[in-house]
């Protein structure tokens, strides 16, 4: 498939260097324009349409994340290519499909192009259809740790889990119960099941999302209607486990 991108970074060596290098090594991406600012890059975005944006991360009167939350319905894949690795937490847990470090290195270049394609082709496929996992049905029981004891539940009715601070909102078909442990003693817990962290605030039983929805990162319905956002950088791994 063809990735129509822009490149968005303040130096103009930068874009060059970028700009090269996909011509020269991913040729399959076209360059539909470059901007050198914020503000330029938001109106070149909605102008184009793009479905890849190459994004650095400090520029003048903003930054990449200003840029972002700017446009809150955005379509496109983002990869950030910046000199400052303090970043990269936040970028890949909200923003970014994927993080490249100044200098670009032309093998992690490529590697990008190709996660961001597979990205691209599954969310195509899959957009708002009534969604199948082929994951296994889970079953067994759980300990849910509470602060006057503990409940036990049947995994398979857990939907998802929310979490709230060093909480964890546990969500059944029809109840939601609060535990006192975290997330991500969660997600370690129901490792061997069909759970999947989808955003640093959820985790969700795969046999539960019905349908996936494009869109500022994606998002899925669950079984019970609820919409959950997916952190950009956990789509392939959640879009895995769909036909």
């Amino acid at each position: 498939m063809k990735l129509r991108a822009l490149v968005i970074d303040d130096e103009i060596s930068g874009r060059e260097i970028l700009k090269n290098y996909l011509r020269d090594y991913c040729s399959h991406v076209e360059i539909l324009g470059e901007a050198g600012a914020v503000s330029e890059g938001i109106e070149l975005i909605e102008k184009k349409q793009p479905n890849l944006v190459f994004l650095d991360v400090e520029m003048p009167f903003g930054n990449a994340f200003d840029l972002l939350e700017r446009l809150p319905d955005r379509t496109f894949e983002t990869v950030f290519v910046t000199a400052y690795d303090q970043y990269a937490k936040d970028a890949l847990n909200q923003h970014a499909a994927y993080y490249l470090m100044k200098p670009i290195n032309i093998d992690e270049l490529i590697k990008a192009v190709a996660y961001v394609e597979e990205i691209i082709s599954k969310e195509e496929l899959l957009h708002d259809q009534i969604l199948t996992a082929s994951a296994k049905k889970v079953e067994g029981k759980i300990t849910v740790p509470q602060l006057d004891g503990f409940q036990v539940l049947n995994v398979s009715e857990i939907l998802y889990c929310i979490a709230d601070d060093n909480y964890t909102e546990i969500f059944t078909g029809d109840r939601k119960i609060v535990a006192s442990k975290t997330l991500k003693f969660f997600e370690e817990s129901l490792g061997g099941y069909s759970f999947i962290r989808i955003h640093k605030s959820s985790l969700v039983n795969i046999n539960e999302v019905v349908k996936y929805r494009k869109g500022k990162g994606g998002s899925v319905i669950i079984s019970n209607g609820k919409e959950l956002l997916v952190s950009a950088s956990r789509k392939k791994e959640l879009l895995s486990y769909f036909h």
